[in-house]
């Protein structure tokens, strides 16, 4: 273990404490310390509901097989914090991650403390100046408008599905939310949108309107390519990406966008491991839906042992409703988040006419899983998705938990 890097984590994951504060004035005043870095990168730019990581996925692949030097920034990661900031689809290395976060601890002021995820982004800013990337990939953490993210210029912006989630932020009506993830919208910046509901494309339209922002939508998936990602609503994802590529103005012909659909990879999204466990962590209603669709053309109509387990900020009642339909038994899991729903709150939503059972740990959920003969689904939440990959693949490395 190397302690210089734990000491460097800890501290970073430490920052949480702080809280979430939305806003661009601390992310500013980090990056002007560190002389910029955003300003020497080009970047795509995705926020999104559901299907923003998987497009992003989708985005970095494609490039890596066309020959472009990428870096990819995502969150939040299911293990370890490396898996957040990759150049190449290298995860950043530890001895990076500790000399980037001691520089940033330098140049913080107290008394303007910024949060974790701004340090997050500033940290894989610099590291990307450094690797020289020649294009970064970026999602948004939280919403759009007043994301650490959003200072920068990018070549295109991308929505991807935009539907009801982290309401106490972003606003309890769609309208809201769709203003606040359309924040990424810039002048002049070319806006490529999957398919949205008709009061999420008024406020779209608008906001691009007001920028002079050319906005297409994608509503045609891609056909006749294998893509690496389970799921036919994939196709609809790889069609944003392909979009947003053609309206960067990189070019990519017929046979790498073949090799990087082909080669796409995305953890914790319908992963199979081994022969019975599917890992989803798919952690509202609109991703249930896709996640039970996805069931359906991959398992069939054999009903799953689902262990189930969320955050008390999500709608817990209306994913469960939706997994019912493929449910022969839900086991509730907490998880290790100060934002976790207890095991009771959660078996109060989940539909009475199916068999109930709490477990305290995931280990424990997994060893009664394995007394039934069904498929087993872990899903509700990439945290717990996370805990899980961290039993089955003990070789990932120590679970780091994070809230953010």
């Amino acid at each position: 273990m190397n302690t210089a890097y734990t000491t460097a984590v800890d501290w970073l994951f430490g920052t949480q404490q702080k809280g979430l504060k939305l806003g661009l004035d601390n992310v500013r005043r980090l990056l002007s310390a560190l002389g910029e870095p955003q300003k020497a990168l080009r970047f795509i730019h995705v926020a999104g509901t559901n299907g923003k990581g998987s497009v992003c996925a989708m985005l970095d692949s494609i490039c890596r097989a066309t020959g472009v030097k990428t870096g990819l920034f995502t969150s939040p990661h299911l293990i370890r914090f490396n898996e957040r900031i990759q150049v190449n689809g290298i995860q950043i290395d530890d001895e990076a991650i500790i000399r980037g976060i001691h520089h940033i601890k330098s140049l913080i002021n107290e008394e303007r403390h910024p949060t974790f995820f701004e340090i997050t982004t500033a940290l894989a800013f610099d590291h990307f100046r450094r690797q020289k990337v020649e294009l970064v990939v970026l999602e948004t953490g939280l919403g759009g408008r007043l994301d650490a993210t959003n200072v920068v210029d990018p070549l295109v912006a991308v929505l991807t599905s935009i539907d009801l989630d982290h309401q106490k932020w972003l606003g309890h009506s769609l309208p809201e939310i769709a203003a606040e993830k359309g924040g990424i919208i810039k002048p002049g910046v070319p806006v490529v949108s999957g398919p949205q509901f008709a009061e999420v494309r008024t406020v779209l339209e608008r906001i691009a309107t007001e920028r002079s922002a050319a906005l297409s939508y994608v509503e045609l998936p891609v056909q006749e390519l294998f893509i690496g990602l389970a799921g036919s609503y994939q196709r609809t994802n790889a069609a944003i990406a392909v979009q947003a590529l053609r309206k960067a103005r990189i070019k990519v012909n017929p046979e790498t966008l073949k090799e990087g659909l082909a080669n796409v990879q995305w953890p914790g999204r319908f992963q199979r491991v081994g022969e019975r466990i599917i890992l989803d962590g798919a952690h509202n209603p609109a991703a249930s839906k896709c996640l039970v669709e996805t069931w359906t053309e991959c398992v069939g109509h054999q009903r799953a042992t689902i262990i189930f387990g969320g955050l008390r900020d999500k709608d817990l009642g209306g994913m469960a409703s939706t997994l019912s339909g493929i449910a022969k038994r839900f086991l509730i899991v907490p998880l290790h988040s100060q934002r976790a729903a207890s095991p009771v709150e959660i078996q109060s939503v989940i539909p009475r006419h199916l068999p109930i059972a709490q477990c305290n740990s995931p280990e424990q959920a997994l060893d009664l899983a394995n007394h039934f003969e069904d498929p087993i689904l872990v899903t509700g939440s990439l945290f717990l998705v996370g805990e899980f990959l961290a039993i089955l693949q003990p070789d990932k490395g120590v679970l780091q938990v994070s809230d953010q």
